[in-house]
């Protein structure tokens, strides 16, 4: 059995922001799958602090971890939030029909 090391945990983060690219580039119509795509990017970052602060025995890695794990979690909340008020207002979630938020 062997360890993992550092390269395979960098190549699973790099393969999970490609996908999160990906997301928000073929999908610009739904806007939950845009937020998903948002958040597999937060995860893929978030995989990269905790590797390379194992790798260096280092715990601030971890600890900004924390920090983006708490902002990720109220854009969520708030992002739902607005996505269900614009839901009820307009009977959709297209991207290119929320055009009243134009200045």
């Amino acid at each position: 059995m062997t360890a993992l090391g550092l390269g395979h945990y960098l190549t699973l983060a790099a393969v999970l922001f490609c996908i999160s690219v990906a997301g928000i580039i073929l999908n610009r119509k739904n806007v939950i799958i845009l937020l998903m795509s948002i958040e597999l990017m937060l995860l893929s970052v978030n995989i990269n602090f905790v590797a390379f602060s194992r790798y260096m025995n280092d715990a601030a890695g971890q600890v900004f971890v924390f920090f983006i794990l708490t902002v990720a979690a109220a854009e969520t909340a708030i992002g739902l939030a607005i996505l269900v008020t614009l839901f009820r207002n307009r009977r959709t979630i297209n991207v290119a029909e929320l055009d009243t938020l134009k200045g």
